[in-house]
């Protein structure tokens, strides 16, 4: 399209980010993925596929996590552990810096892989998740190095089994691994069978900086959850995630008392005032609720206004709603991608229907 036509019309481009690092790297693993256990990856097994959800199609194949391969994940936890956590605070830290400045350097083709991967908006991707991402890294190294004078007595808890979703893949990973790390334990970690290849992408980036057994990466869907929650030799569960699954993991760490951490689902409401600026609320409300096509745990779901901005409020909030680009998260114009997976796309219209 010549810059005339583009001044003409005004249309939005492709982004920045152009995908063909990412594609290139997906090549490569063409044969399908394995796991990542004890600073290596293994083979791939039983294959999975993992798509796109905006054009449905295969990114990739990964490998479905056995009660073996979970076995070995977690003996080389174990192993590693007292290692690791005889390390000083500012050893720690100095391989979560490198761990930081390592995402930081790859940070374009993180961004773009975890947008094709989840969906959503390249502008979410590349200004907020990935530079949070790093954020954390660095934040909890500054905690490594101050963590004896700050918690004096301290003792870590072990090997910790972590589970993360789809909505926020990668910066879910930051969020239990960083803080894990500092503490002196080791992680087995399962993301979600939906959106594991910024997880696997990072496993890569771990091998050249942090100890081998330290962090382990099973893929698999889920009936792999159970095998890590349900595991004797873990100490610790930590779970973001549906109420429902949270409550069977409280079942699972029963048996042998593990400790656990559960960030479930919300029910967030809005409170909006009669003296409200209704043009400025109105776009607001929407991005509190739609933001990430509303795959947060956060989101808005309902809203109460008062009766006497009721109806100007809610007509604004339909007007700026047409203003919002929905699609391919790739495209920079982009405001809301598509809901990430099938099953979560029909509870969503089970919803509308509702």
């Amino acid at each position: 399209m010549s810059i005339q036509n583009i001044l003409e019309t005004m249309e939005y481009g492709v982004a920045p980010e152009d995908d063909s690092q990412a594609r290139k790297w997906l090549a490569k693993h063409e044969g399908g993925f394995g796991h990542f256990i004890d600073g290596a990856m293994t083979k791939p097994g039983d294959l999975f596929e993992v798509r796109d959800p905006a054009s449905d199609t295969v990114l990739a194949r990964v490998t479905q996590g056995s009660a073996s391969d979970v076995d070995a994940a977690v003996a080389a936890a174990r192993k590693a552990q007292s290692g690791w956590a005889k390390l000083s605070g500012h050893q720690r830290a100095t391989h979560l810096y490198a761990l930081a400045r390592h995402i930081q350097q790859h940070s374009r083709l993180l961004a773009v892989l975890e947008t094709l991967d989840s969906g959503k908006p390249i502008r979410e991707s590349r200004d907020i998740d990935i530079p949070l991402v790093a954020r954390h890294f660095y934040h909890h190294a500054g905690w490594a190095e101050i963590l004896e004078d700050e918690l004096p007595g301290h003792s870590a808890q072990g090997v910790c089994g972590q589970i993360i979703p789809w909505n926020f893949p990668l910066l879910m990973l930051s969020w239990k691994v960083a803080p894990a790390l500092v503490a002196g334990n080791t992680i087995v970690l399962k993301p979600s069978p939906f959106t594991p290849l910024t997880t696997l992408r990072i496993a890569e980036l771990i091998k050249d900086v942090v100890p081998a057994g330290t962090v382990n990466i099973i893929t698999g869907e889920d009936t792999l959850g159970p095998l890590i929650t349900g595991h004797p030799d873990i100490d610790k569960i930590t779970f973001t995630g549906s109420t429902a699954t949270g409550k069977k993991i409280m079942e699972g760490a029963a048996g042998d008392l593990k400790r656990i951490t559960l960030e479930l689902g919300g029910n967030d409401a809005s409170i909006v005032l009669p003296d409200a600026d209704v043009e400025k609320v109105a776009e607001q409300l929407f991005w509190s609720s739609f933001s990430n096509a509303g795959q947060v745990c956060i989101a808005a779901k309902r809203i109460y206004i008062h009766e006497d901005i009721y109806d100007d409020l809610s007509k604004a909030i339909a007007e700026y709603a047409k203003t919002v680009v929905v699609g391919d998260g790739s495209q920079q114009g982009t405001g809301v991608g598509p809901i990430q997976n099938k099953k979560q796309y029909e509870r969503v219209l089970e919803l509308i229907q509702d």
